[in-house]
């Protein structure tokens, strides 16, 4: 956190419903929004820029960074089951590590200041979040059909009642309902209850998957998912496409559902019952993994929603500009950061835009600006408590070190090569 009292004036901010205020000054104390006003004060100047909060990735697996570019042109059973879960099955904990800060390092660039991880080897991933301090969710996964599922329950139990970093929140991963029993999701839930923590898993990514799940139980994965106790505490839902309209009034309030739609284009997932049900109430944006999206940009995802969503309904007045950055601001309140608002109390986790460019001139409307034409050369700074992680559009990062050390730790990967899945998709 930066102690330190910084001002910024002539600022034009750009809230989380999308209005813009012009020529505000904004006051950060302790990494905190203390004072917005329009009176002027002494400060450094922001004229030209748009301030705004940051973004959230809320559905990723940041460590498969490392796997970006590696499954390409396979089925979707494919891409799990003979390619990246035979991968993952030889992963040591510096590939989670090193893809993890490649993952953070790209993130940060796109603005993104909190994110909501799902993943294993959960000592690596800290240590990667407390270097780059991006602020980190991290729900530990869980197979429960796996062998050594009680260890590592047990493991994770532990790590989250030890955790006391007020920049990172951890959660139990239950993977999904095809690779957990109801009464494993009962466990994980009761546990959740317990810890006070919430849940972040898979639901309804296929048609397929509810048709097995039907067959299987009797009953859709949601209604499963609900019946195990997992919505009666925060629940980050990753994808939710084949949600029923039936199934919908399951979610419960603090329920998200975290889109990432340049996984369901690349792996020719469809958009299932998701273009009727969306609203800015159950849904936000995540991106997946670099493995299927290939990049961890919420502003590219909630671009393809937006041209997705106007195609499906052949109606142009669909996915307006408010909703398509409500939906980017909605992440926040799936997390415990007190982030996401431009208000006095709030954490300064901020996006500075320079909207002056090529690509994104004239500025007609810097909404339709910033959603679809702008890119991470916009984004000039970016702040997470009060300081800075992006400055002058450069990261505060070695990122040639970095990529020296990925570039080392991919050619050992592939010595390893493939190893056994112990799911199946």
């Amino acid at each position: 956190m930066n102690n330190n009292k910084i001002t910024f004036n002539h600022c034009t901010l750009l809230d989380e419903v999308g209005i813009l205020h012009p020529n505000q000054s904004i006051v950060i104390e302790n990494g905190i929004l203390t004072r917005i006003t329009s009176d002027k004060l002494e400060g450094f100047d922001c004229s030209g820029l748009i301030v705004s909060p940051g973004f959230v990735n809320l559905h990723t697996h940041a460590a498969m960074n490392i796997f970006k570019g590696i499954a390409e042109d396979v089925s979707i059973d494919a891409w799990f089951n003979e390619e990246i879960w035979p991968y993952e099955s030889k992963m040591e904990e510096r590939d989670v590590y090193l893809g993890t800060r490649l993952a953070m390092a790209e993130m940060l660039n796109n603005g993104v200041t909190a994110y909501a991880d799902h993943y294993f080897s959960p000592k690596a991933i800290l240590r990667a979040a407390e270097e780059m301090r991006i602020k980190t969710d991290l729900a530990i996964t869980l197979f429960g059909f796996a062998p050594n599922y009680k260890d590592e329950l047990n493991d994770s139990i532990d790590l989250i009642k030890t955790n006391n970093k007020s920049s990172i929140h951890l959660r139990l991963g239950p993977h999904s309902p095809y690779t957990c029993s109801p009464e494993t999701l009962k466990e994980i839930a009761t546990h959740a209850k317990a810890l006070g923590c919430g849940l972040h898993i898979h639901v309804s990514e296929t048609q397929s998957q509810v048709d097995e799940s039907i067959q299987n139980y009797g009953k859709k994965p949601l209604e499963i998912v609900h019946e195990s106790g997992c919505l009666d505490v925060p629940c980050i839902i990753g994808h939710g496409l084949y949600i029923t309209p039936e199934e919908y009034p399951l979610l419960q309030e603090d329920s998200i559902i975290s889109l990432s739609p340049k996984t369901y284009l690349k792996l020719a997932m469809g958009l299932g019952y998701m273009p009727d049900l969306i609203d800015d109430t159950h849904y936000a944006i995540g991106t997946d993994g670099a493995a299927s999206s290939n990049t961890l940009n919420p502003l590219e995802q909630v671009r393809l929603l937006g041209l997705l969503l106007k195609d499906v309904h052949k109606d142009a007045r669909q996915a307006k500009l408010e909703q398509l950055w409500r939906l980017l601001m909605k992440g926040h309140e799936a997390l415990p950061f007190n982030s996401g608002k431009l208000k006095e109390g709030y954490s300064a986790d901020l996006i500075f835009w320079d909207l002056n460019k090529v690509n994104t001139m004239p500025v007609y409307n810097p909404l339709a600006s910033i959603i679809y034409s702008a890119n991470e050369t916009n984004i000039k700074d970016v702040m997470i408590s009060g300081a800075w992680v992006k400055k002058d559009q450069r990261l505060i990062l070695d990122e040639t070190l970095l990529i020296q050390e990925v570039n080392a730790q991919v050619q050992d990967l592939l010595e390893r090569g493939k190893g056994k899945a112990k799911v199946h998709f």
